[in-house]
């Protein structure tokens, strides 16, 4: 197939740093190309803290979800959902037929359909609904923008690569970041105040050093220094040809 006529890439994820952990090194590529680019997220991240009160750490975290997309000339959305309740029901299907239909994307990234945390699968199916529907005139009333379509649809790496029950994830596209880590590496610092949170609940530390890894993992299974892993849905109606691969494979 032809690229689509709008290059208008969207990151849909449930918590802010998401994208910046799974999939900001293809964004910084796409960015670099000539690629609108959109970062949202479903919940703030109002329970990403073991310190402050809901509504200091929702400020907080979506301010710096601003300012990692800004880095590239993104623009961050979120749909104010709540962390640890994100559900696929009607209000949310709302806000996401909406956000997609401003948005119009061509080119979509997603939560793996099976990771470790529900809000994320949840965040998939949403993303998924939206991806198939958004452009049909009746599912909002937002205008239909031209050029809407079924957009190219890819799943990011869960954490650790793995499944809930452990299995390694098999990748469908390898995209080399190695020129982008330095920038990625500086998206996610901007989120400072998740490393107290995640050593305090989860009991990780290196921050910054655990989504190196990951790249670095990645990467050497593609025959580079760094790279981010995706799964292409390629159910009915959705673009069979790999777009990531064509764009920025070898």
């Amino acid at each position: 197939m032809s690229p689509p006529s709008r290059r208008v890439a969207l990151a849909f994820m449930a918590h802010p740093d998401d994208a910046e952990f799974l999939c900001a090194g293809t964004l910084i590529r796409l960015s670099e190309s000539g690629w609108e680019v959109h970062i949202a997220t479903c919940a703030p991240g109002d329970c990403g803290t073991a310190t402050e009160n809901r509504w200091d750490i929702s400020s907080i975290r979506t301010k710096e979800a601003a300012k990692a997309a800004a880095l590239i000339g993104a623009k961050y959305h979120c749909l104010d959902e709540r962390d640890g309740f994100v559900v696929y029901d009607k209000t949310a299907l709302r806000k996401t037929y909406d956000l997609f239909r401003r948005v119009a994307p061509t080119l979509v990234f997603a939560h793996a359909p099976r990771d470790y945390m529900m809000d994320h699968e949840q965040a998939s199916l949403l993303a998924r609904a939206a991806s198939f529907l958004y452009a049909g005139p009746n599912v909002s009333d937002l205008p239909v923008i031209e050029g809407s379509c079924v957009p190219y649809l890819y799943y990011c790496d869960p954490v650790e690569a793995i499944d809930p029950q452990g299995r390694q994830v098999e990748p469908t596209t390898w995209i080399d970041i190695s020129a982008q880590l330095e920038k990625k590496r500086q998206m996610l610092a901007c989120h400072a105040s998740q490393r107290d949170w995640l050593l305090a609940h989860h009991g990780v530390d290196e921050y910054l050093e655990s989504m190196q890894r990951h790249a670095a993992l990645r990467g050497q299974q593609a025959g580079v220094a760094a790279a981010e892993a995706f799964v292409q849905h390629r159910g009915h109606a959705y673009p069979k040809d790999d777009l990531l691969q064509a764009l920025f494979g070898k």
